[in-house]
């Protein structure tokens, strides 16, 4: 658990970590809970789950947005905590590029036919 709180802070150094260890399905399976806050306001919650299964390791990364309740958005797996995190990263890229096209061709018909800005 130490190890993995000592790489959570290195590679996610902004988050605040609760780390958690649970058995499931004879898988040995450690949850650490990271938080980014702006006062008393919870901006960010990034869930990390370390799988040991036959003796393979996986990572499974999943972020929620604004407030306690907030509902995941997305996850990604890795073989490596790093690259869970990279994954989950390049998907939310990925779309913020894919809605920035969206939102630019509205944009620019708009503006074909006289309107808003």
């Amino acid at each position: 658990m130490k190890k993995l709180r000592d790489e959570l802070v290195a590679l996610m150094p902004g988050y605040k970590w609760t780390v958690h260890k649970a058995i499931v399905k004879d898988q040995r399976v450690i949850t650490a809970t990271g938080t980014t806050a702006s006062g008393s306001n919870r901006t960010s919650t990034l869930q990390v789950d370390r799988r040991v299964d036959a003796g393979q390791v996986s990572y499974t990364a999943r972020s929620a947005g604004y407030g306690t309740r907030a509902k995941w958005l997305a996850s990604a797996d890795g073989r490596t905590l790093a690259q869970a995190l990279q994954n989950l990263q390049d998907h939310y890229e990925g779309m913020a590029s894919k809605y920035s096209a969206h939102a630019g061709a509205l944009q620019k018909g708009r503006r074909a036919l006289g309107g808003e800005k």
